[in-house]
């Protein structure tokens, strides 16, 4: 018998390693999702490879990122990636159509599969009883071409759910409420797995949103068992043939299990500037509010747009905030026509935004200097709205409809009401037009259309058996992938590394690039210092290959976060992390640093020794890298390594 349900999938799916928390464990998916923002690195590099062995598996790609079409940049890239899509025998969904991770959940999501996907937010999937695993994309590209897929195995938290939601209640709340449990633990290489009579009250849109936002506490993944309303749900989408049943063993082995009353869940809000600093929303008082923002792949299904609705009819939006709404997906946009919810967000004053990612990741919508802006997605990292001094609170579509109302942020249990009930339909408005599959036949080699703004990665080189660098930046605790490389208006430049490597670090560290490109040419490579959970937030592959085309060889921290410390792997940088964490404050900006023996250490030994022969100073670094991981910093990177080993 499986020890738990999440080691059940997995077990279906492995093809090396065993099923042991910490264990280097290899596993083949069912179903490979990719977007427009890691798409075209992922279809370049294909390219490169010329390999694809998908066995039938089904693969996609969401373009739900760059969709406002702000110069020629981002049509280029669609075009591209339509064109390989087709070449490689992918769907293809075209902007408009909605955020990946929902329209996912709606038509091809199955219960007890198990999904690769170069984004973070994949185990929003987990909802419907999907084991989804957020991964960066040359991860994906060796799975395209039908090699297994490593990861650490993770240990299982069991989240036993009793009781039942108050009015004014959502499952956004719940998982605030859960990170504030669990946000003090050391939780990379932890899944969860929900259980418990609270499950059967929680609609499947209310359990993916719980199972989305787990990627904020850096878990690997996060999923609940199926049972009638998962059944009706796939019923009401067309799919009653894709129901499985997946639940908890009886008497399943945890390596911890947690409580929730859902009784005693409250509104609850995350402060600025992250999802990580949780507190009921009746303790936020006085907030003067000036933007509302509701949607995301978080909160953006028909029935949290509904429920906006709902508290929205027969009131008007404060004559002080600008309200924006966007349906995560073009079905729920449908649908809430068909059921005449959109003209009551117009009545009351809102603006309608297309279903795609948008304000979430600063890409259009951006807040004014200095404002409070109350938004229902995932993360609130500090400019990740695309303003650095406005402050972004998280709610769910509750709170935000009562927040909008009233021009502050506010419980919406003071609101004179009863709390809104949405009745799904039996049968969802079914389009899948916008989905393009794949001709049966293609010609690889074809030749794929590619913009100015298209540019391939330049070539990794070996890891060096001795390196000099310089502390190109010291950083602190919790330094986000968006801290890394800052999504909004540079998203256009994801296609363009090059380019896009001139904003490394440009929200906290503005002359970063230029500094590093100095010191390339007095031969010094850079390293970057940084405190604990360096790396948290998106997948984006990006925050690892931009700072190496700066010459980044190292990046020393006290912790890092789970798919970003891989990319650091996959793109020839190497994570080390401090074995005496007071040594962090010797180190300052510029100094000069030595690891002399690097290479040979990283194949014997589990520490790496770094000088500054400057102050005297000579210490111990130590890694968790695997003998594969090795191999591929030493090889330069992920993609070398692969092409090395099938010569």
């Amino acid at each position: 018998m499986a020890k738990n349900a999440i080691y059940e999938i997995l077990g279906k799916h492995l093809v090396s390693g065993k099923l042991k928390p910490g264990e280097e464990i290899g596993i083949r998916p069912d179903q490979l999702m990719t977007q427009d923002g890691t798409g075209t690195m992922v279809f370049l590099n294909l390219d490169k490879i010329g390999k694809v062995n998908l066995r039938g598996r089904h693969a996609i790609c969401y373009v739900d990122h760059n969709t406002l079409g702000v110069g020629s940049e981002n049509a280029d890239d669609h075009q591209f990636l339509q064109a390989a899509c087709q070449k490689y025998k992918v769907h293809y969904s075209k902007p408009g159509n909605g955020i990946g991770h929902q329209v996912h959940l709606e038509r091809f999501a199955q219960p007890g599969g198990l999904l690769l996907g170069a984004d973070s937010h994949v185990t929003t999937l987990g909802g419907l009883g999907m084991l989804a695993i957020g991964t960066g994309g040359l991860e994906l590209v060796l799975a395209f071409t039908g090699a297994p897929h490593y990861l650490v195995c993770p240990e299982v938290y069991r989240i036993t759910l009793t009781g039942r939601l108050k009015a004014w209640c959502s499952a956004k709340d719940i998982i605030l409420h859960i990170i504030d449990l669990l946000k003090s633990r050391p939780l990379a290489g932890v899944a969860l797995e929900y259980d418990g009579p609270g499950v059967a009250s929680l609609s499947v849109a209310e359990r993916a949103t719980i199972a989305n936002m787990g990627a904020e506490l850096g878990v690997t993944t996060s999923l609940f068992p199926t049972d009638d309303t998962t059944k009706a749900w796939l019923s009401a989408q067309g799919r009653a043939g894709s129901y499985r049943k997946i639940r908890s063993p009886d008497k399943g082995e945890y390596a911890d299990e947690i409580q929730v009353d859902l009784g005693k869940v409250v509104p609850m809000v995350a402060l600025p500037h992250t999802p990580l600093v949780v507190a009921p929303v009746a303790e936020a008082k006085n907030v003067d509010v000036q933007q509302v923002a509701v949607g995301s792949c978080t909160n953006g299904s028909f029935e949290d747009i509904a429920k906006v609705a709902a508290v929205l009819k027969g009131n008007r939006v404060h004559q002080n905030v600008d309200m924006v709404v966007a349906a995560a997906t073009r079905q729920a946009m449908k649908t809430l026509i068909d059921k005449s919810l959109i003209k009551v967000r117009v009545e009351a004053g809102c603006r309608i935004a297309e279903p795609a990612c948008g304000f979430c990741i600063g890409h259009g919508h951006t807040p004014g200097s200095g404002w409070v802006s109350v938004r229902t997605n995932n993360r609130n990292f500090r400019g990740r709205c695309g303003t650095m001094n406005a402050s972004v609170y998280l709610v769910s579509p509750q709170t935000a409809a009562a927040t909008a109302i009233s021009g502050k942020l506010v419980d919406p249990r003071t609101l004179n009401r009863s709390a809104p009930r949405v009745r799904l339909p039996s049968k969802f408005s079914i389009d899948d037009s916008m989905i393009i599959a794949p001709p049966k036949t293609t010609k690889r080699s074809m030749e794929l259309p590619r913009g100015p703004n298209i540019v391939p990665p330049p070539e990794g080189e070996p890891l060096p058996v001795s390196l000099k660098c310089d502390v190109a930046v010291k950083l602190g605790d919790k330094i986000s992938t968006d801290d890394i490389l800052p999504a909004g208006r540079w998203l256009k430049y994801r296609s363009n590394v090059v380019k896009y490597a001139e904003h490394t670090f440009s929200g906290i560290s503005p002359g970063f690039a230029q500094r590093a490109k100095e010191n390339l040419q007095h031969d010094l490579f850079n390293i970057v210092v940084a405190g604990a959970g360096y790396g948290q937030g998106s997948s984006r592959e990006h925050a690892a290959m931009c700072p190496r085309i700066l010459g980044v060889r190292v990046v020393l921290a006290k912790s890092f976060e789970r798919i970003h410390k891989t990319n650091l792997i996959n793109h020839g940088i190497v994570p080390l992390e401090f074995l005496d964490q007071r040594i962090y404050d010797e180190i300052n900006p510029d100094d000069y640093l030595e690891l002399p023996w690097i290479a040979r250490e990283l194949r014997r030994s589990k520490t790496v020794t770094i000088r500054n022969p400057d102050k005297g100073l000579e210490f111990k670094t130590t890694h968790s890298l695997t003998r594969r991981q090795i191999d591929i910093l030493l090889a330069g990177g992920l993609l070398r390594y692969a092409v090395n080993r099938n010569k």
